[in-house]
């Protein structure tokens, strides 16, 4: 009984010393290695640690296993072996089966497909006309016309008596008698210059009497905007009596994304489906793209020139509008491949020897599940199109940088 105690008293001393000793040390360690480079060390299995550092921050580096990183984690080794992860991570082949990669390469290619936006239709505000008063006058009748009908070139509007056109013929006649063609001619053209047709002169001329009531009439076929006319008013020179507007053409206004816009040009094809016509496809071209953005929708507008055959298309209706891409050689990899992050866009790179990396790319034009890539890849690289979003979350914990635009990292 007395050895076995003595035995024992000494091993439970042995204990408690070992772990002072080793409690001393590891706090010495700890301090030490607060304020200076810990010296390149091996682990039980041999590796050599380069420095600390937490998964969820690999930008931080720490010198003392105990430390905690800024997310309040603590740190893990980072091996001399894996210095390589720089330039990507290394996956078994017979893994990739099961994580289910699959590589493509990047190719030149071309991109047309259609950018799909909603319009409306509305009246094409070039092909308007104004009818106006050549001179004072009064109202003597006024036609069956209201605003919104649609009328032919030619269609009478309204009688008007025009008592100075009465005089300016009188002189004309009076002239005429005369015999003096240099004289007939001035008078002819003060006519004209007071409004009055080739054809209302020579009815005067030929029938040697007056006429002082003008039929006004609509210079186009479209519709009446407004009409401003009534009988038995009185008119003053240049008074506004109707607005018509053409409908031999129409304008389709389409709301574009602003992100979306700057592949669109003036002349560009544009093919608009209605829901009163399922089925029928309107042509047409882009005619303007106007110059402010929609604030509250982050849209641009672009304007279409539609031919309006038989009148069908009515301002007002609501089109489909897909607005064609220029046939043109672009470098492009599956839309599947992109990982957008929200602060980049990236594909995973995949090289010969079994490593991927992460790469930043610049991205474009969309269709046909292809994806426009406009800088930070080559032609004949490899990307990840399958299984890329595993092996991007691997690279993230494990520090992995990706690849900057313009060069290799």
């Amino acid at each position: 009984m007395s050895m076995d105690a003595t035995t024992a008293a000494r091993w439970r001393a042995g204990i408690f010393a070992a772990v002072l000793v080793a409690g001393g040390g590891g706090y010495w360690f700890g301090q030490r290695g607060s304020d200076e480079v810990v010296p390149t060390a091996a682990s039980a299995n041999g590796r050599k640690i380069l420095y600390y550092y937490d998964p969820m921050v690999p930008q931080e580096r720490y010198d003392n296993p105990n430390s905690l990183s800024s997310m309040g984690m603590k740190t893990q080794p980072k091996y001399a072996d894996q210095a390589g992860a720089a330039s990507g991570m290394k996956i078994d082949p017979s893994a990739m089966q099961n994580l289910g990669i699959r590589v493509v390469t990047a190719q030149l290619g071309s991109l047309a497909a259609p950018l799909n936006v909603a319009g409306s239709i509305d009246f094409n505000q070039h092909d308007v006309a104004i009818v106006q008063a050549r001179s004072g006058g009064f109202v003597s009748r006024v036609y069956a016309r209201a605003p919104g009908d649609v009328i032919a070139a030619g269609a009478p509007i309204a009688d008007v008596q025009l008592p100075e056109w009465g005089g300016a013929q009188t002189e004309f006649l009076a002239v005429n008698r005369l015999g003096r063609p240099d004289l007939t001619a001035a008078a002819r053209q003060r006519l004209k210059l007071l409004g009055m047709s080739d054809g209302l002169i020579a009815s005067v001329e030929r029938s040697g009497r007056t006429n002082g009531t003008v039929t006004i009439t609509s210079p186009i076929s479209g519709v009446i905007q407004t009409l401003d006319v009534r009988a038995g008013m009185t008119l003053s020179l240049g008074q506004t009596l109707a607005q018509v507007t053409g409908i031999g053409t129409v304008w389709l206004n389409a709301a574009v994304p602003e992100a979306q816009s700057g592949s669109l040009r003036i002349g560009q094809r544009a093919t608009a489906t209605l829901t009163a016509f399922p089925g029928e496809p309107f042509g047409g071209r882009i005619v303007a793209i106007l110059p402010t953005a929609q604030t509250d929708s982050r849209t641009l507008t672009v304007r279409i020139e539609l031919p309006n055959r038989r009148g069908r298309l009515r301002p007002g209706m609501f089109a489909a509008v897909a607005l064609g891409g220029d046939v043109k050689p672009a470098l492009l990899v599956p839309s599947e491949a992109v990982i957008r992050t929200g602060t980049r866009t990236i594909v995973m790179l995949a090289s010969g020897d079994g490593r991927y990396q992460p790469a930043e790319v610049r991205t474009g034009r969309e269709g046909g599940g292809q994806t426009e890539i406009l800088a930070g890849l080559a032609v004949g690289e490899k990307v990840v199109a399958s299984g890329q979003f595993l092996l991007d979350s691997e690279a993230s914990l494990t520090g992995i940088a990706a690849r900057p635009i313009g060069g290799a990292q």
